[in-house]
């Protein structure tokens, strides 16, 4: 196959192309192809099951899809029973299980079939795991993943939560006590997990049909165990929590793994543009890769695969926040707040926050106080409650947060505090999800005011619950037609911020802005505070958790519809393993492929670029080392030969670097300067121009060059390039487009064009490209009766492309040999007019390495030259 990938080098030398056996949860999922009567033998001449199972796959009906969800939890709650055993049931607060609910109201996703994988947030004893594991796939379709004690610790609660997490919510491990340093052994538990992970994976999967889903960070490096094993894998991963911005996420050791990782995804999905523009940007600065828009869709080009970037907040389940509304309980709890609060004329602010350090409890406390000391006449109105759920995490920071949350709350009841009246309730017990409901209902004001939060669904909980329904309006003595109103306050640092634009949004580190945005919200009149709670409700009820879910699914069906028209190759060690997407008409060009048609071939053409090709773009020195001469030497001894070197360097830079040779060319300034024998004069391939234009020109890039640290220019004999490959990669690429719109105006009669590449803006005559030196070359050999039967182009950037151009589409013209063979040849996998490529320049010098040996053993096997002539070839060699 294609896209087989040898993961192992004993399974390589082998030659053994065997699957290794792979166990399964249930029956194996047999691919449609091979369900027909007599491709698989005795397949209907099993059990009754298998039977009906066969006759299922012969159905003319399509097949359902089934998605693979996976995370590090599965929603399962798990009980242990007094007699033994364990109890199972779903776990209906779980993101995961209402992805499956609300997917049913949306077309075509009813039937579609869900297969979980994930851990349990008991510890199942390993007797009782079997037994657990066949009742949770066939009850539930999910397959646990039982890690051992110990590594699940150092997974979970040591990488994730002690370095992951912190990082991820920008705060850096500067000393022992904020943070965990960075550990390597924590590290190698995290991979250890995720592959335990891709595992159970493998036990379920038709990588032919289903689409697999992975959340969040904790299964981050889980992509690149799929596309190792699967290269065709159709692979979506959502991160739940914030990308930090590069400069933050630059400090982890282990940042460009992660990367890489989530790059063998095909769609990543992020809650907020913020989110998604920090990943890219981490992209661009630390892998080198570029992103653009595709008819609105944000994409990355990676090793020939495009992957897809999916900005899209996750909503919440309508259906389960209104059948929870419609409870008896909530309708008891709400008419007891009522009478707790409204009956005694108290205005009810709510907050909802995990305690941990990053929700701003203690934040959200020192505003209230502020509020009650600037504003007076809130004092015996106003009570803040404050529901804290158990941290997710533990530790010493959990403890310091929950400590100074309860000696705020004492200092503020005991300044402000009457005898009837607490301006602060902490409720630190776990609630029922319709006390919480009942809350909502009844508060005027739902403050959140996270430091950093991934999304926080908390405001779209409280907009449903003040819409209430007719139960509700009866119990709080509302006619139905009265319009909703509610109050948001919160932080500009959670994910679900962008999109509640009526909310109050604030900064929660300056504390008297929150306070001054909790008086605005009880000040607001009615009637805008009716406006803003329909806006709210108006998005809250369209984009819930059933929309995200199948946008999300439409996207990556999208994206990995053309995986089969794609040939595929994995490559890389461990974590550094991708896999090489190309076009089936795009190949890679083989040595031996290219050395054969060399032999065979007397009459030959070989057209070479320099920066990019022969001399690494990176490399600091930009001369020929000595053994690129000494190869271009071989080349050029060869009479069969002729080589032209085609660079965008001066004539005088081309001609201090390579002496004088026979059969060597040179071509200067994107062939406008040409050479084709060492002992001929430079001629223009082009119209002269006056150069006039370059006295608008310098100022202009002048300007950019003081403005932007890093960038050059450099002035040539007919060109002008701005370079900006030292500068910062963001700033340089936006200075770029504004110069070459600034050129392009200013320069828009006169008789040059303006043109962008890769880390340069370079103007230039008209109508000059190295296509001008590819057809000069093939036109000069026809005119001395020599039609090449063998060409070999190589380059890198765009500016080739014009030459490659020119000898593809030479082929059977007559300016070649009608046997003649082609090889057109770019750096790198990209979109190209070649047809074949290179990785990078260490493989072009090796490819001309083995063609230079070539030459030097047809020399040898040749008549010894006189002295004479050896000494002529001496003096006219290469530097």
């Amino acid at each position: 196959m294609a896209s087989r990938s040898y993961s192992d080098l004993v399974e390589l030398a082998s030659g053994s192309g065997e699957e290794p056996p792979l166990p399964s949860l249930g029956r194996s999922r047999i691919p449609r192809v091979v369900t027909a009567p007599g491709i698989v033998p005795d397949l209907d001449c099993s059990d009754d099951d298998d039977a009906a199972s066969a006759a299922s796959d012969q159905s003319p009906h399509a097949p359902r899809e089934r998605t693979i969800i996976v995370a590090n939890q599965l929603p399962i709650r798990a009980s242990r029973r007094a007699g033994g055993g364990w109890d199972l049931s779903w776990d209906e607060d779980s993101l995961l299980r209402q992805v499956k609910e609300s997917l049913r109201a949306h077309h075509g996703r009813a039937d579609m079939e869900f297969v979980y994988v994930g851990g349990l947030r008991d510890d199942i004893p390993v007797a009782d795991q079997d037994k657990v594991a066949h009742d949770l796939f066939e009850g539930f379709r999910c397959v646990p993943t039982f890690l051992p004690a110990e590594l699940r610790s150092r997974f979970y609660h040591g990488f994730c939560k002690q370095q992951l997490w912190p990082l991820f919510h920008y705060m850096l491990p500067l000393s022992p006590e904020l943070g965990g340093r960075f550990d390597r052994t924590l590290w190698q538990a995290y991979v250890s997990a995720n592959k335990i992970f891709a595992d159970k994976i493998l036990e379920v999967i038709n990588p032919d049909e289903d689409f697999v889903w992975v959340h969040d960070y904790h299964l981050m490096v889980l992509p690149t165990f799929l596309r190792k094993r699967f290269n065709r894998v159709r692979l979506g991963f959502f991160l739940h929590s914030p990308f930090p911005s590069s400069e933050i996420y630059k400090t982890l050791p282990v940042r460009e793994e992660l990367l890489r990782a989530l790059l063998n995804a095909d769609l990543i999905g992020f809650h907020t543009f913020d989110y998604a523009r920090h990943f890219l940007s981490c992209c661009s600065r630390m892998l080198g890769l570029k992103y653009e828009s595709q008819r609105g869709y944000i994409a990355l080009e990676y090793y020939g695969r495009t992957v897809t970037i999916k900005i899209l907040p996750v909503g919440v389940h309508l259906v389960q926040l209104q059948s929870v509304l419609n409870l008896p309980e909530t309708g008891v709890k709400v008419a007891e707040l009522l009478k707790q609060f409204c009956d005694r004329d108290r205005i009810l602010m709510l907050g909802v926050d995990d305690m941990d350090i990053f929700k701003g409890i203690s934040l959200k406390l020192l505003a209230f106080e502020q509020l009650l000391i600037q504003h007076q006449e809130w004092r015996g109105k106003v009570v803040l409650v404050q529901i804290a759920n158990p941290a997710r995490g533990r530790g010493k920071d959990v403890q310091e947060v929950q400590d100074e949350s309860y000696a705020m709350v004492k200092r503020i009841n005991e300044a402000f505090g009457q005898p009837d009246y607490q301006p602060v309730i902490l409720i630190d017990r776990p609630l029922q999800f319709y006390e919480r409901m009942a809350y909502y209902v009844v508060a005027e004001c739902c403050l959140v005011t996270a430091v950093r939060d991934g999304m926080n669904l908390i405001p779209y909980e409280y907009i449903i619950a003040r819409q209430g329904n007719e139960k509700i309006d009866r119990i709080l003595g509302l006619s139905p037609s009265t319009r909703k109103k509610s109050m948001l306050v919160v932080s500009e640092f959670i994910g679900c911020s962008p999109s509640l634009s009526g909310a109050i949004r604030v900064n929660p580190w300056n504390i008297d802005t929150v306070a001054d945005a909790m008086d605005s919200a009880l000040e607001i009149p009615e009637g805008e505070k009716v406006l803003r709670h329909e806006k709210h409700h108006k998005f809250v009820s369209t984009h819930d958790v059933g929309y995200w879910a199948n946008s999300f699914l439409q996207d990556l069906e999208r994206t990995c519809q053309d995986h089969n028209k794609r040939r595929c190759w994995g490559i890389g060690f461990g974590l550094r393993f991708r896999v090489v997407a190309l076009d089936t008409s795009f190949k890679k060009l083989a040595v031996e492929q290219l050395v054969s048609a060399y032999r065979r071939t007397t009459r030959r053409a070989i057209l070479l670029d320099y920066d990019g090709t022969l001399m690494p773009q990176t490399s600091f020195g930009k001369n020929p080392s000595s053994k690129t001469i000494d190869m271009l030497n071989s080349l050029c001894r060869d009479k069969n030969n002729m080589v032209l070197l085609a660079s965008t360097k001066t004539r005088a830079t081309l001609s201090e670097w390579f002496s004088p040779c026979e059969n060597l060319g040179l071509a200067a300034e994107h062939g406008y300067f040409l050479r084709l024998r060492g002992d001929a004069e430079w001629e223009t391939c082009a119209p002269a121009t006056d150069g006039s234009w370059k006295q608008i020109v310098e100022p202009v890039m002048k300007t950019y060059t003081e403005t932007t640290d890093g960038s050059t220019i450099e002035d040539k004999e007919t060109a002008i390039v701005w370079c900006y490959e030292d500068a910062d990669p963001d700033f340089g690429s936006c200075q770029a487009k504004e110069l070459h719109d600034h050129l392009e105006s200013v320069l828009s009669n006169e008789p040059v064009s303006v043109k962008a590449d890769v880390n340069h803006v370079e103007v230039k005559p008209q109508g000059v490209n190295k296509g001008l030196v590819a057809k000069r070359l093939l036109s000069t050999m026809q005119e001395r009766g020599v039609l090449p039967d063998f060409i070999l182009c190589i380059g890198d950037d765009r500016s080739d492309e014009d030459m490659f151009e020119v000898i593809t589409t030479a082929v059977d013209g007559p300016c070649l040999d009608p046997e003649a063979t082609v090889f057109a040849c770019t750096v790198g996998r990209k979109p190209s007019k070649a047809k074949y490529y290179l990785d990078d320049p260490a493989d072009i010098v090796r490819l001309i390495q083995a063609l230079a040996n070539v030459s030097d053993q047809s020399s040898q096997g040749a008549a010894p030259p006189s002295s004479s002539s050896s000494s002529a070839d001496s003096d006219t060699s290469l530097r």
